[in-house]
């Protein structure tokens, strides 16, 4: 738990801050500290809200200055509790609300860190552009927030993960110093790519206040399927096949266990099942394409040969667009519909395509040693290799022991994930949770060289100290 903050440091910050700039209500703070799922609580008796980039500066080097700590929050939809304050002066960037430019012939967007992803898809859907990042947390997810932890989201297997996205950055180092890299070009072959370190930063080198993102083609011919499928082998051979249909257009590919749709349908109100038979798998599917009509013949040679070559066992189009919204509430309501559960032991992670059937099969062998009766709720991005791999209570047992168990279990899991050459992290960050572990799976040489990283940019780690190396 980090000190109190000085009343000279808080006088200061609110000099600069002015009014409405901060808070020191405790009603007005409690909602940012604790993230959604309750496992995070937090406590700092100071709240600032920065509106312009100048304010971010001038808190940041009053903080430097003192050597006071400060946690970056941004729309507060982070899974491993790195945006939840220990003491921490709390730095919002709520009020960096902006979308400063929108430039069609560029297609870039730049936006405040505190513009929400919804309204970043809104205003490129102005231009006819569209900005390919999907996230559930689209209302409350912020620029800031997913460039900060270089989120991921269901279109990686086609557009990459925030990284790829980004053009040019604002952000305030941790001295206070503003760096303005907000560049629209796409070639910049001038040494070190700052911008690069601060994505995925997790807001340890800096507090992003703007960023330039690329817009991409609205592709008017969308095809969107849900297929019951008879394992995950299946799964990834549909997803070579999906490659070869589409001509690389394959906007999704989402793989679902059984009981996540039994999850969906018990929990989530209004949720159906989306075929008539149950299935052990599912594949969640979206091809989108240029051409009118051309996505749904797409979709129609692909589901014939998968179905000739005995990997679909049945499947489902959607005819309208509230059919696909429908279809996709389901994936997006996977984590939600796990909550009235019970307690879980969550994974982020990543491994080779190809290994995803290898991981998925050794995982649940390990887990069900390990914990019997454990119910394994197994979802995400195979098209791009991440899953969600979720470890829930035995039906009726304790929360309490399960979640004691939490650590042993999930290491197990990592040790495989890393044998299989994955990551224990593949787009939730680490954060406060998994910080210390990574850093048994680093190279004692990687470790030494991002910790000079760090080390040069913020010597004092004022800025999230609790989060990386």
């Amino acid at each position: 738990m980090t000190a109190p903050v000085p009343a000279d440091v808080i006088s200061r910050l609110k000099a600069v801050l002015g009014e409405g700039g901060w808070s020191e209500a405790a009603e007005r703070i409690a909602p940012k500290l604790v993230e959604w799922r309750d496992r995070w609580v937090g406590q700092t008796t100071f709240l600032a809200l920065p509106r312009t980039t100048a304010q971010v500066a001038a808190v940041v080097g009053i903080c430097a200055e003192a050597r006071q700590p400060i946690t970056i929050q941004g729309g507060n939809t982070g899974l491993v509790g790195g945006q939840i304050p220990q003491g921490e002066v709390l730095l919002s960037t709520e009020r960096l609300r902006a979308i400063r430019e929108v430039s069609p012939l560029d297609d870039v967007i730049t936006a405040e860190a505190g513009v929400t992803l919804s309204e970043i898809h809104a205003a490129a859907a102005a231009v006819r552009r569209k900005f390919p990042l999907g996230l559930a947390s689209e209302g409350s997810a912020t620029v800031g927030g997913f460039v900060s932890t270089n989120a991921g989201g269901t279109q990686v297997v086609r557009y990459g993960v925030t990284r790829n996205l980004v053009l040019g950055l604002e952000a305030v180092l941790p001295n206070g110093e503003v760096w303005n890299g907000l560049k629209h070009l796409r070639k910049d072959n001038t040494g070190y790519d700052l911008k690069q370190l601060l994505i995925g930063a997790e807001g340890t080198l800096g507090v992003v206040t703007a960023a330039g993102l690329k817009l991409y083609p609205q592709l008017p011919s969308r095809a969107v399927a849900f297929l019951g499928v008879p394992s995950p082998e299946a799964a990834i051979a549909l997803l070579a096949r999906a490659k070869d249909a589409s001509g690389g257009a394959v906007e999704a590919f989402e793989l679902i266990a059984r009981i996540g749709i039994d999850f969906a349908v018990k929990n989530i109100a209004g949720t159906r099942d989306p075929l008539p038979t149950p299935h052990p798998w599912y594949v969640l599917a979206e091809f989108a394409t240029a051409e009118d009509g051309s996505a749904e013949r797409a979709m129609q040679r692909f589901l014939e040969d998968g179905l000739e070559a005995g990997l679909i066992a049945d499947a489902v189009v959607a005819q309208t667009e509230a059919q696909a919204k429908a279809l996709w509430a389901i994936r997006e309501n996977q984590s939600p519909a796990q909550k009235p559960e019970g307690a879980t032991w969550k994974h982020d992670v990543a491994v080779p395509v190809s290994a995803v059937p290898a991981f998925l099969r050794e995982a649940d062998a390990a887990m069900r040693a390990f914990a019997p009766g454990c119910r394994i709720a197994a979802f995400g991005h195979v098209g791009d290799g991440n899953i969600h791999y979720d470890v829930l209570r035995p039906d009726g047992g304790s929360n309490e022991a399960h979640a004691a168990r939490r650590g042993e279990g999930s290491r197990i899991v990592h040790d495989l994930v890393m044998k299989l050459g994955g990551s224990i992290s593949a787009e939730h960050g680490l954060g406060a949770m998994k910080t210390t572990e990574a850093a048994r799976y680093k190279s004692p040489v990687e470790l030494q060289a991002l910790k000079a990283i760090r080390q040069a940019l913020d010597p004092h780690r004022i800025l999230n100290p609790r989060v990386l190396f």
